[in-house]
């Protein structure tokens, strides 16, 4: 899987058992700040009733200048940074899903989906959002760590997104997460990708880009396995779903790693039809039934998991130069 990649099939496939859901839960009983809460809302700038109102709004919901609001307090009121992960991604349970739904633009005109939404995400973006929220007290900084976590070096362009999961996204944002999958203590399955990024361009975007193939290989844990690390894993930490079709493995979802208060390890995540918290061996029985199913269609069976823990207080790099646009090819006389 990936941001808009080659990939992005397999996350259409991987999420149809999601039309099988089990029913929406109830809305949450609206919540009154505590007087710790409003003390933090004033250091803000905000009233009793302002921060209650933004306690009680999903993120989804929310306006711009709202999420700015919401997020200087939420630095004071969740100081540990995985449980503030934890907080805001939960703000955004049901929140709707829709793949291909971010761009470049208006910067570039390739990919003409926005920059950002807030009120739907896919499963890449509502990861993107979510640490880049968690990581930020205020719109602009949000919305500038966002680019530094969707793109290589932070150069907004739809050839330097971070396409391809493993390959890409896992390693430009290894100063955010890092691949535990191998230190945990469970065996683990190797495969290999062949990243033809210059194909992917020339086909998905009609761009012209001189990149040569990159072998990639890699390791995940078997589906089967993951119960006996479950109790290792942490909030906040990233999810890779690993699903294979004739031999080939790649991730065609991502999630994050909360805990529930019964200290069970639960997938927080965007797939169809909104964002959802299940356990891990829930996602696992769910997509068995959904395989089950397609036995014999020839389609995609979820195989396992690569897990990328949080790092310890990561520091977000500096941007690289946004280089000046090129100009335009000079047509033929």
């Amino acid at each position: 899987m990936t941001t808009k990649t080659l990939a992005a099939l397999a996350v259409t496939l991987l999420l149809a058992a999601c039309a099988h859901q089990p029913p929406t839960p109830p809305a949450p009983p609206k919540v009154e700040p505590t007087a710790a809460q409003v003390a933090h809302a004033r250091r803000t700038g905000l009233d009793a009733t302002q921060i209650a109102y933004l306690m009680n709004k999903p993120l989804y919901q929310m306006q711009p200048v709202e999420v700015g609001r919401y997020l200087a307090w939420q630095q004071l009121d969740q100081p540990d940074l995985r449980q503030r992960i934890a907080a805001i991604a939960r703000k955004n349970i049901g929140q709707p899903y829709e793949l291909f739904l971010l761009g470049e633009f208006p910067y570039e005109t390739y990919d003409t989906q926005p920059l950002f939404s807030l009120a739907k995400s896919d499963c890449v973006v509502f990861v993107e959002h979510t640490y880049a929220m968690a990581l930020s007290s205020s719109w602009e900084e949000f919305f500038w760590v966002l680019q530094r976590i969707r793109y290589r070096d932070g150069v907004i362009g739809t050839a330097t997104r971070n396409h391809y999961t493993e390959a890409d996204w896992n390693v430009a944002n290894n100063w955010l997460v890092t691949d535990v999958t191998r230190t945990l203590g469970a065996p683990t399955q190797p495969y290999h990708q062949r990243i033809d990024r210059q194909a992917f361009l020339l086909k998905q975007f009609k761009i012209q880009r001189d990149v040569p193939v990159q072998p990639f290989d890699d390791v995940y844990i078997a589906k089967q396995d993951v119960a006996a690390i479950e109790a290792q894993l942490q909030d906040g930490d990233f999810v890779n779903v690993i699903s294979g079709r004739n031999g080939n493995h790649y991730a065609s979802h991502v999630g994050l790693i909360v805990t529930g208060a019964d200290g069970s390890r639960r997938l927080l995540h965007s797939a169809e039809p909104q964002v959802r918290e299940e356990t891990l061996q829930g996602f696992i029985a769910r997509m068995a039934q959904r395989d089950a199913r397609n036995a014999g269609q020839n389609k995609v069976t979820l195989s396992g998991f690569k897990f990328l823990r949080l790092n310890d207080a990561p520091q977000v790099p500096p941007m690289a130069p946004q280089p000046r646009p090129g100009k335009p090819v000079v047509l033929p006389g």
